[in-house]
Formats: structure tokens, sequence, C-alpha cells
């Protein structure tokens, strides 16, 4: 998918390094979490070795990467399909508004609905208001859901 100078490309553990430091500025943003690389390309292998129910996708300009988006198939028990989890959408900022952002998600749709998905979800931070406002121009709504996390581990009867 290209858009001028822009152009979508399945990723490869080649760019990683690239990856990370795109997360790294969004975990700017995102204070729940913090940048690690070795954490961050971890995640990344472990997307890129289930290729068939997720997807890792980066934005290319004049050879350098701009942006990346990542998606993973889950159960949706009530939408009785499969649903797709888009984990992460970041654009360098020198970058944002050029339209990046929307061939990112568009082309993770395009990988969702081949697959069946029925649904398309993402968290965002309730304070990045242009990451919100994009999302909404883009047709993504709110819901009446919230984001609950804790560290795995055994209950021990909690």
């Amino acid at each position: 998918m290209e858009n001028r100078q822009v152009t979508i490309r399945s990723a490869s553990a080649f760019d990683i390094p690239d990856m990370a430091d795109l997360l790294a500025g969004l975990f700017e943003i995102e204070k729940d979490f913090s940048a690690d690389f070795k954490k961050q390309e971890t995640g990344l292998g472990l997307l890129f070795s289930d290729s068939d129910r997720a997807r890792v996708l980066v934005a290319e300009k004049d050879e350098r990467i701009i942006g990346m988006a990542t998606a993973q198939l889950v159960v949706s028990t009530a939408e009785g399909a499969l649903s797709a989890l888009v984990e992460d959408v970041v654009v360098a900022a020198s970058e944002r508004g050029g339209g990046t952002g929307t061939m990112l998600l568009n082309a993770l749709s395009d990988w969702a609905v081949k697959r069946k998905a029925t649904r398309m979800q993402l968290l965002a931070d309730r304070t990045n208001q242009a990451a919100l406002g994009f999302y909404r121009r883009l047709g993504w709504s709110e819901t009446g859901m919230i984001a609950l996390r804790m560290t795995a581990m055994p209950m021990d009867g909690r």
C-alpha cells in the first residue's frame, strides 16, 4: 500500500530497532508503560513467530521507518467470532497528520477482514487527545468498558 512517498509493508526482525524507537516515543505519552528495548524486541519477536494470528506493519518513507502498527487475533465470545486487538499504532511526531496512521489502520483492517474478524479494538491513553481525535475521525467509538490489568501470577486464593 502506497501514498505518495509512504509505503506500508510487513515488518521484519531487521526493523526492530526502528520500531523500538517509535514505541519509546509512544511510551513517553502512555504513562502506563515504559520503554525497554529488550522487552519490545521480545514482544515483536513473539508477534513475528505467530504470523497466522498476528500482523506487524511498518510505514516507510525515503528508506526510513516512520510508523508502525500491530494487531493480534483473539476470540470474542460476545461476537462468536475473531476480533483483532490493535496493540500498537505510532507514527513519528514529525510525520503525523499526513495520512500514515490511517494507512496503517486500513492495512490492519484489510488483514483482519481477510481472517474473518468481525471487530477491531484498541486501547488508547485517555490523556492523548490527539490520538483519541484521530481514532474518532476514522470512525472508532468508545465503549462503556474500562481496561483493567495486573501482573500475571498465581492468585493464592485471592
